[in-house]
This record gives C-alpha cells, sequence and structure tokens, in this order.
C-alpha cells in the first residue's frame, strides 16, 4: 500500500515538473503591452478535447482579465486548439483580433502552449499579466482536469 502510494505521489509531481517545465516554452519578444506572444500545439488534441480545454482556460481567464477590458489579440493558427479558443473567447464576451497590429493599450495578447506528458496533455494560457496552466486527461469525448489551475500573476 505504501509503494502505491509513493507511486502515485511520484507521478503527481512528475506531472506538475512536466507543467512547469511546459509553461517555460511560452516565449514573449518585444517590450511592454505591444508584446508578441507565440502559440504552439504539440499535442495535437482533438476538436472535442480542444473544446473543453479552451472553455475551461477563458473562463479561469475570464476571472482575472474581464470581458470589456480590452481586445484579444490572437496569432493566426489553424490547429483545433486554436479554432476553439477563439470560439471560446468569443462566446465569453472577449473581442478577438486575429493577426493585426497591437499597438493599443487596450489590446490583451494572448498566446497558449498545449503539449503531451505522460499521458496527459499539458495546457497553458498567457498574457503579459496572467499565465494559466493546468493538466487535462483526453477522454473519448473531450477532456477532464486532473492538476489543478496554475496562476502565475505578473504585475
Amino acid at each position: 500500500m505504501k509503494k502505491i502510494a509513493q507511486f502515485v505521489f511520484a507521478r503527481q509531481m512528475l506531472i506538475l515538473v512536466g507543467l512547469a517545465t511546459s509553461l517555460a516554452g511560452c516565449q514573449t519578444f518585444g517590450l511592454g503591452t505591444s508584446s508578441v506572444l507565440v502559440s504552439t500545439d504539440h499535442a495535437q488534441v482533438s476538436a472535442a478535447a480542444a473544446a473543453v480545454i479552451a472553455e475551461d482556460l477563458v473562463g479561469r481567464l475570464a476571472e482575472v482579465v474581464g470581458p470589456g477590458t480590452g481586445t484579444v489579440s490572437l496569432q493566426p493558427d489553424d490547429s483545433a486548439f486554436a479554432l476553439a479558443l477563439e470560439t471560446s473567447l468569443r462566446d465569453w464576451g472577449y473581442a478577438v483580433a486575429v493577426d493585426q497590429k497591437t499597438d493599443s493599450e487596450t489590446i490583451i495578447p494572448v498566446a497558449y502552449v498545449i503539449d503531451a506528458f505522460e499521458g496527459s496533455v499539458l495546457a497553458r494560457l498567457s498574457t503579459n499579466t496572467v499565465d494559466l496552466g493546468r493538466a487535462y486527461s483526453l477522454t473519448e469525448t473531450g477532456a477532464t482536469p486532473v492538476s489543478p489551475l496554475s496562476v502565475l500573476q505578473r504585475s
């Protein structure tokens, strides 16, 4: 019984280390609010999983950066997650600009990283002021969170 508990603890620690490593994958270039955030989807999740993950992360983003505070800027991407993220942002009431110059102070650049790790998917949503991260287990109908939400706020 003790070995099972040690195995579960070790697996959870590996997931957290993987999430932390994945969170380092989002790069920011530039200064201030005119930064360009780079998005990547290494896991190539299905449309159903992408929709669940995007809805979860955007719902949490709305708690920190509410809709109506600016226009969300996304880099163009045709991955399932990019499309689900744009749809979820619009459904939550965000104005979304794709591949447009972002010089205005009301622009909120948003990027994501989706990566596979030991049978789970690690997802991170980033803005200039906050990073949200969580691990998900993929299911036939989408995805299920398997870790607590990680929140990093910057001033």
